[in-house]
């Protein structure tokens, strides 16, 4: 099977694995069901892959395909725990609302299948991974990649469970979380699901992949001004006063050290 087969076969998965789920988000009324399976969505990728390439499996199909379950499973099992209970999504909700009754299909490209594109151009890396079987020893930039990923889960998760205990505490309703990681970052989980990605390119490029940066590229771009940072801070700026003096004090994305303010 050739490298263009392969990454082919991982978009069909996807296109039928959302397609899926929207046909379930018509049953349940809430799209919002598709988020917890973005992280899980690369765990099936990874493994299609890993199944699919063709010669003997190495050190570093191995590799990547257990970071990215890693990573993809404890995703999908936040996502679903911090959603449980909580009904639609106020974005899909809203969106509901002002499509009417063309909804049923709207969502299809709006949000199911925009998403299933854009996982399968950020899945890339993941395919080149799993392809390249003469190329399976670990090199230099395969040792840097897991430093790279270590550091990025560790944003991701460990802010993620920083952020889940402040929201726990009834005393911090209202109150802007800004120590540990979000003392250097207004986005830990961003920036680490950023590098996690940079991670899984540095192991493609370790196989001769370097032409698929523009995975991480894009899924950076995205966090930064699409789906992440720019949509979340609109809304926290709304609600939450003393947002802004957080934002004046501390980055946006790259953790660093608190700025004074005045």
């Amino acid at each position: 099977m050739t490298l263009l087969a392969l990454i082919l076969w991982n978009g069909a998965a996807l296109w039928a694995l959302f397609t899926l789920l929207w046909i379930l988000s018509l049953v349940l009324q809430d799209a919002s069901i598709v988020d917890p399976v973005w992280g899980p969505g690369y765990v099936m990728v990874v493994w299609l892959s890993l199944l699919l390439a063709d010669g003997a499996i190495g050190p570093r199909q191995v590799l990547v395909a257990v970071l990215v379950t890693v990573w993809g499973l404890r995703l999908g099992l936040h996502i679903f725990g911090r959603n449980r209970g909580r009904g639609e999504d106020p974005r899909y909700a809203k969106w509901r609302t002002e499509e009417g009754e063309r909804w049923w299909w709207y969502s299809y490209l709006k949000v199911f299948l925009l998403q299933a594109f854009l996982a399968w151009l950020v899945s890339t890396p993941l395919a080149v991974a799993q392809y390249s079987r003469g190329h399976g020893a670990l090199m230099w930039l395969d040792w840097l990649a897991l430093v790279v990923w270590l550091v990025g889960f560790g944003f991701e998760a460990g802010g993620d469970l920083q952020l889940g205990r402040f929201k726990a505490n009834p005393k911090n309703r209202g109150k802007v979380l800004d120590r540990g990681f979000w003392r250097y970052t207004r986005h830990p989980n961003y920036f680490g699901d950023a590098t996690q990605w940079w991670a899984y390119f540095l192991i493609a490029a370790a196989a001769g992949g370097w032409w698929a940066v523009f995975s991480p590229v894009l899924m950076t771009w995205l966090l930064m001004r699409v789906s992440g940072v720019a949509l979340l801070e609109r809304s926290l700026m709304e609600t939450k006063p003393q947002y802004r003096e957080y934002i004046e004090a501390t980055s946006a994305f790259f953790p660093w050290p608190r700025r004074k303010r005045g």
